[in-house]
C-alpha cells in the first residue's frame, strides 16, 4: 500500500497505575496499566535514579526521576509511582522507585521488609490491623491532577485512607486527590469528605476510546448533520459530532462525543466488526481528509490514519446472505415450550427466554409470554399482497439510489402494512392466549427477526417494539407495527450493507407481560475494553425503562464488576434527567428521574452483584461460551430478564 506523509495518533487516556502481586493474578481496572497490559519494553529503560525509594517527594522532577510510565513521549502518558505505608514504624512512607520495581512485592522483599515465603495478599489487602498498606500515585492527563488510590478489592478502613492521605500530601509537593477505584471505597471517601478524583470526572475529559478496535479501509465521510439528504455508503468510516440512534453499516465509526457501550449503535458495530472508536473533536480534526480513502488502525491505546491511493487495496464486497427461517411451524407457543433451537421459527429473542425459565436461575424472573411465529408474518404479507410491494420497491432505480426516496417509500409502505387484513384465525388465538395465559395484563408486542444475530452482524435495536398495550385492538394493531417495522429504514439500510436478502427476512412477535421497571438497564458477561478481564460484567442502568440504555438517549450509569478483586468500579455516573414508566393509558411516558440517590447512583453494590450473578448464571445456562448481551429491569424490588442474546464482536462471533 502507498503511504502519504500523514500519520496521526493519539494515546488514550488510561487510568492510574496499581500493580498486584504477580501470585494472586492483577487486579486492575481494566485501562490501567498493569505488568500484563503495559506497552512492549516498558521496564527496559534504565532507572533515572539508584535510589530504591525516597521518604518524600519534594518536585515535579523528584517524581519523574522514580515514576514507571507507559506510553511514554505522547500527549496522554501515565506517570505513576507506587507507595508503601509502614503503619508499624509511625507512618513512615516509602516511595518506590518504580522503574526499578515492577511490584509492591518485589520492593518489600528487596528491603526485607518481609520475609520469603510469606503469604502477604491476606497481610497487604484485607486485614484490617496489617502493617502495611500499598497504592499508586499517579498523574492524570485528562484532569491535570495528581492522584493516589489503592487498588480496588483493598478493604482498607477508614482510618487507613484517611491517614494516608494526610501521609501523601504531607510528604509530596503538589496537592494529591484520592481516588477511589470501588463503588466501598468512594463511599468511605464521601464519609470523611476527602478531596478526590472520581473515574467518573476522568472519564469525561478523557480524549479518546476505542469502543471496539480493529481495521478498516474506507472513504472518510465528515457528517455535520445527519438527516435523511445524506446517503451514507456500505464504503465508508464516519466521522459524527454524536452518536445517532441508529447507523446504517458501515466500514467504521469516529465519534466526536462519548457514548455508553451498551447503546445500540455501538453493539452493532461490535457485531459489524468494524472499528468503533471515540476522539475528542474529531469532526474538525479530520476535516481536510473528507473524502480521502484511508486505513484506519484503531487500538485500545492508540490509532493510526493511512491515505489509500491504489484500488486493489479497497476489499470487494461479500457475497448475499440468506437468514434461515422455518415456515412450517404455526403454533403460538409459550415461553416455558420454547429452546434456544426453536429460534429458527419463533425468533431469538423468545427461544433464548425459553432457555433463561428452564435454567431456573435463583432471584430471577422472567415475564411470561408467547410467540407468534414466523409463518403468520409470512401469510400476512402474502395475502395483503406485501410481498410484490418488496419485489417493485428493490427493482426501482430511484428507491435503490436515492436515501430520501427511500425512507419516504418504506414509511408508506409501513403504513399499509399497518392498515392490512390480519388473519381472523390468528386474530382469536392472539386475544384468547392473551386473555387466558398472561390473565389480560398490560403487555409488550416484542419483535425478533431471522435476519437478527447472524454472524457478524447483531441487528440489535433495528425493529420495533410496542410497550404497555392495555386493549385487544391495540395489541393487534402492536403485532402488525412490529410485522412492519422489517421495513424500518435504518433496518432495510443495515440488511442491505451486510448484504442480507430482503426477500428472505421474517419477522416473529413475543407478547409479553409488561414490566414497569423502576431501574433497568443493559448488561453483557465480559468488559468491552479488556478481553483478558475474564468473567467482568459490564452494567449500563438508568431509572424506569431500560429502553434509554439501548437507545442511547443520554449517558446512563455505568459500572464494572471486576470478579479478580471482587469489586464494583464506577465507570461513569447517570446523566439522566427523567425517566419512562407506563402511562395507565398505555405505552410509556416521561417522569421525573427519582431513582437515583443523593450521591447519583441508580444502582447499589448489592443490586450491582446480584445482576453480575445473574449475568454469568445466564451465559452458563448457554453454555458458558458464548458471552451474553443480556437487558433487564427491577420491579418492587425483584429482578427482571427480558432479554438475552449473544454478544457479537469480532472475538465472539456466532
Amino acid at each position: 500500500m502507498k503511504v502519504v506523509s500523514l500519520v496521526l495518533r493519539v494515546q488514550i487516556v488510561l487510568v492510574a497505575a496499581m500493580v498486584l502481586f504477580p501470585t494472586f493474578g492483577f487486579a486492575q481496572m481494566s485501562r490501567k496499566p498493569s505488568p500484563t497490559r503495559e506497552p512492549a519494553g516498558a521496564m527496559d529503560k534504565r532507572p533515572d535514579s539508584s535510589r530504591l525509594s525516597v521518604p518524600k517527594i519534594e518536585s515535579r522532577n523528584a517524581f519523574n526521576a522514580i515514576a514507571r510510565v507507559y506510553h511514554q513521549g505522547t500527549p496522554y502518558s501515565i506517570p505513576h509511582v507506587m507507595f508503601v505505608i509502614d503503619r508499624q514504624s509511625k507512618d513512615k512512607i516509602y516511595y518506590i522507585n518504580s522503574q526499578r520495581f515492577r511490584f509492591h512485592k518485589d520492593f518489600l522483599l528487596a528491603t526485607y521488609l518481609i520475609p520469603r515465603g510469606v503469604d502477604v495478599f491476606k497481610g497487604v489487602y484485607v486485614d484490617p490491623d496489617r502493617r502495611y498498606l500499598v497504592g499508586t500515585v499517579a498523574w492524570q492527563t485528562p484532569v491535570e491532577k495528581f492522584t493516589w488510590e489503592l487498588w480496588e478489592g483493598d478493604l482498607a478502613t477508614p482510618e487507613m485512607i484517611r491517614s494516608a492521605h494526610a501521609l501523601i500530601n504531607a510528604t509530596f509537593f503538589d496537592k494529591v486527590g484520592y481516588k477511589p477505584n470501588s463503588i466501598r471505597q468512594e463511599d468511605i471517601a464521601s464519609d470523611l469528605n476527602l478531596p478526590r478524583i472520581t473515574q467518573d470526572e476522568i472519564n469525561r475529559n478523557q480524549v479518546y476510546l476505542a469502543l471496539n478496535t480493529g481495521t478498516a479501509i474506507g472513504r472518510l465521510h465528515i457528517i455535520d448533520k445527519l438527516d435523511d439528504t445524506v446517503e451514507i455508503g456500505d464504503n465508508e468510516i464516519l466521522v459524527l459530532k454524536e452518536l445517532p440512534l441508529n447507523l446504517p453499516p458501515v466500514r467504521g465509526i469516529i465519534v466526536a462525543k462519548p457514548s455508553s457501550p451498551l447503546s445500540h449503535v455501538n453493539i452493532l458495530a461490535k457485531g459489524w466488526n468494524i472499528p468503533n472508536i471515540y476522539i475528542k473533536n474529531a469532526d474538525k480534526l479530520f476535516r481536510d481528509l473528507d473524502t480521502y480513502w484511508i486505513k484506519l488502525e484503531a487500538n485500545m491505546t492508540d490509532y493510526r490514519f493511512d491515505r489509500v491511493t491504489r484500488p486493489e487495496d479497497v476489499p470487494s464486497p461479500p457475497d448475499e446472505v440468506i437468514p434461515p427461517a422455518d415456515l412450517k411451524v404455526t403454533k403460538l407457543a409459550g415461553l416455558a415450550e420454547l429452546r434456544k433451537k426453536d429460534s429458527i421459527a419463533y425468533g431469538g429473542k423468545a427461544a433464548n427466554l425459553g432457555e433463561v425459565l428452564r435454567a431456573r436461575i435463583a432471584g430471577v424472573n422472567v415475564p411470561d409470554g408467547f410467540a407468534i411465529p414466523y409463518y403468520w408474518y409470512d401469510k400476512f404479507m402474502t395475502a395483503n399482497g406485501f410481498d410484490k410491494v418488496v419485489l417493485d420497491m428493490i427493482d426501482d432505480n430511484d428507491f435503490v439510489h436515492n436515501p430520501r426516496v427511500r425512507r419516504q417509500r418504506l414509511e408508506e409502505f409501513r403504513a399499509a402494512i399497518q392498515k392490512g387484513k390480519f388473519d381472523d384465525e390468528l386474530r382469536r388465538d392472539v386475544i384468547a392466549r392473551w386473555r387466558s395465559q398472561l390473565g389480560g395484563k398490560p403487555v409488550f408486542a416484542r419483535s425478533s427477526s431471522n435476519s437478527e444475530d447472524l454472524p457478524n452482524f447483531s441487528g440489535a435495536g433495528l425493529y420495533s417494539s410496542v410497550a404497555n398495550v392495555r386493549e385487544e385492538e391495540k395489541l393487534i394493531d402492536g403485532i402488525k407495527k412490529v410485522w412492519s417495522s422489517i421495513w424500518n429504514f435504518q433496518a432495510y439500510e443495515a440488511r442491505m450493507r451486510n448484504y442480507v436478502s430482503q426477500t428472505d427476512v421474517y419477522m416473529s412477535v413475543l407478547v409479553q407481560i409488561g414490566v414497569d421497571m423502576d431501574r433497568g438497564g443493559v448488561m453483557i458477561t465480559k468488559d468491552p475494553f479488556d478481553d483478558r478481564n475474564k468473567n467482568a460484567v459490564y452494567i449500563s442502568s438508568v431509572c424506569g425503562h431500560n429502553s434509554k440504555v439501548v437507545d442511547n438517549v443520554g449517558m446512563p450509569e455505568q459500572v464494572l464488576f471486576n470478579p479478580r478483586s471482587n469489586a464494583v468500579i464506577l465507570m461513569t455516573l447517570s446523566q439522566q434527567e427523567n425517566a419512562l414508566r407506563f402511562d395507565p393509558a398505555g405505552e410509556l411516558k416521561v417522569t421525573p428521574d427519582t431513582c437515583v440517590d443523593t450521591r447519583r447512583r441508580v444502582l447499589s453494590d448489592v443490586q450491582v452483584r446480584q445482576l453480575a450473578r445473574t449475568a454469568i448464571a445466564i451465559r452458563t445456562a448457554f453454555g458458558g461460551k458464548r458471552e451474553q448481551d443480556i437487558e433487564w429491569g427491577i420491579m418492587n424490588g425483584k429482578l427482571y430478564i427480558v432479554q438475552s442474546r449473544p454478544y457479537i464482536d469480532k472475538k465472539n462471533p456466532l
